[in-house]
């Protein structure tokens, strides 16, 4: 019931554009409940303005689309996130929500092509949509978005592992947009489907392939040579001839099929890369390191842990590279077993360098350490150092404390 107060004191005092400004700021609940205050705030609470953005991650329990239609004025709702909440969604959704544009489903196991095929028609203005762990997903699910959603401009399907070069072809073609494009564990991908990727995305700054080459990394040895066969298993160097200079996000981690070789080309041809993830990119060497420091001046984060060949030269090289200056912000060298103090020597005219990962670097000292942080003095340094053995006890008396591991 609606009291008759409007004419309350705060109403005469805020004008309403004031009122409206202040609901802006509430969430979903807040909103419903001032609604009920008075017929001037039911009006107020419920504008359009209020409800572009739509949250009910917090709510932390399974819906229904046809709860989600009670919400006021769904027409207006352009950023929803109904990440792992939903159960259930059909084209009632899409029908009464035709100017979306950012729509997270990420983790909502029910979705299915179904699904997407609503997006695709009711839904032309959706710009960036997450579907990332809906593991129903197929290429029937991206051959429909190329159909209805032409600009759209981030795609989420990581882990969407039914998906092949097929699905990928037919988005691309359709969605030349495409600005970030996340792919991770889609363990089906193979060099055509990047190469599809390559020639029909002039605009892609981010591409996550993380784990993309599983079924090679699990087949064979660590740090060994692929074999033919497992090579045609994921995708491997030859993906990485096919982009272009746009190109500032690259992550990689776990394909292990990749090596110098791919590198070398992905290097010399993106010249604006910001972001390199190489996380258990076993084969890479110092090689790797030589031509970032060359032609990526630009180049901001790097993680090589794991790389269990890169060696002092290669930091060296990317020391004294142009991006070591002003740009070099993070190092992820943890679990590089060669390297040594040398590595931090050269990283000290990095003077951006906000934060260094070294655990497991069992060369690398307390000591080196100390004189990294004498010229970089914020510098936050992540390293693990084993306890020292304690020497016997003397005189039978025991140690009273046990001596912990020490987190720099």
């Amino acid at each position: 019931m609606f009291s008759n107060s409007d004419e309350a004191a705060i109403n005469k005092k805020l004008p309403k554009e004031l009122l409206l400004r202040i609901f802006s700021f509430l969430d979903v609940v807040t909103l419903c409940r001032c609604a009920q205050v008075s017929r001037s705030w039911n009006v107020l609470a419920l504008d359009g303005s209020n409800w572009q953005r739509i949250d009910l991650f917090d709510f932390q329990r399974d819906i229904e689309v046809t709860e989600i239609l009670f919400f006021p004025s769904p027409c207006f709702c352009c950023l929803s996130e109904l990440r792992e909440s939903l159960t259930y969604f059909d084209k009632t959704f899409a029908q009464n929500c035709r100017n979306i544009e950012l729509l997270s489903l990420n983790g909502c196991t029910k979705i299915t092509d179904t699904t997407c095929t609503s997006l695709s028609k009711f839904c032309p203005k959706l710009k960036h949509l997450d579907l990332a762990s809906c593991t129903s997903i197929t290429n029937q699910s991206l051959k429909a978005l190329s159909e209805g959603c032409p600009l759209l401009e981030q795609l989420n399907i990581s882990w969407c592992d039914q998906v092949t070069k097929d699905g990928i072809q037919a988005l691309v073609r359709c969605c030349p947009g495409l600005k970030g494009l996340f792919l991770k564990g889609c363990t089906q991908l193979e060099d055509e489907a990047l190469k599809y990727i390559g020639a029909h995305c002039p605009e892609l700054v981010t591409l996550n392939l993380q784990t993309c080459s599983v079924r090679g990394y699990l087949n064979r040895p660590r740090l060994s040579c692929p074999s033919a066969s497992q090579s045609e298993a994921g995708i491997t160097d030859l993906c990485l001839t096919q982009f272009f200079p746009p190109l500032r996000i690259m992550e990689v981690a776990r394909c292990s099929q990749l090596t110098d070789v791919g590198f070398t080309t992905l290097a010399r041809n993106c010249h604006e890369l910001e972001k390199m993830d190489l996380e258990e990119c076993v084969q890479i060497t110092d090689s790797t390191l030589i031509q970032l420091s060359i032609h990526c001046p630009h180049l901001q984060v790097l993680s090589l842990s794991h790389c269990e060949l890169i060696t002092d030269d290669g930091i060296r090289h990317l020391g004294s590279g142009p991006c070591a200056h002003d740009r070099l912000e993070v190092v992820e060298l943890d679990n590089c077993p060669l390297i040594t103090d040398a590595s931090l020597e050269h990283l000290k005219a990095c003077h951006s360098l906000d934060r260094i990962e070294l655990y497991d670097c069992q060369q690398i000292t307390r000591a080196g350490i100390k004189r990294l942080r004498t010229h970089l003095p914020n510098i936050k340094v992540h390293a693990y150092f084993a306890p020292v053995t304690p020497p016997p006890s003397v005189g039978g008396s025991r140690q009273r404390f046990c001596r912990c591991c020490i987190l720099l």
